[in-house]
């Protein structure tokens, strides 16, 4: 299922040819403040949209990782890792709402334990 994901002005997006099998809430110190639902998917599958010039990132902590948002509406769309990785999380948020009804929600201890609280759907 390809899934799409547009920030509030509909400058930048994503597309997706994968749909994660869950998302997932983190309650570390940007994501809580974001409030952004993870979608993980590999980033060869991720069609970024919109121009360039037209995105922001931040980085913080150990600069593992750059947070993307519109420069326009501020918007998070999708974090990126920076060295390398094979996925990459886009903030499901920003896709319809009935894309996102029959997906698990998963929370992940990014503040302390680094693992999720909760059993794997399915299992």
């Amino acid at each position: 299922m390809t899934m799409e994901g547009r920030c509030h002005c509909g400058a930048t997006g994503w597309t997706s040819r994968a749909a994660p099998r869950w998302a997932t809430e983190c309650n570390c110190s940007i994501c809580r403040r974001l409030g952004a639902l993870w979608g993980h998917v590999p980033r060869e599958g991720v069609t970024l949209h919109g121009e360039t010039a037209q995105r922001r990132g931040y980085v913080w902590g150990d600069g593992d990782l750059e947070f993307v948002a519109c420069a326009t509406c501020l918007c998070v769309t999708h974090w990126q890792p920076r060295r390398g990785g094979d996925r990459m999380g886009l903030n499901l948020r920003m896709a319809p709402p009935e894309h996102l009804a029959a997906l698990p929600v998963r929370r992940f201890d990014g503040a302390e334990s680094w693992r999720f609280l909760d059993p794997e759907p399915g299992i």
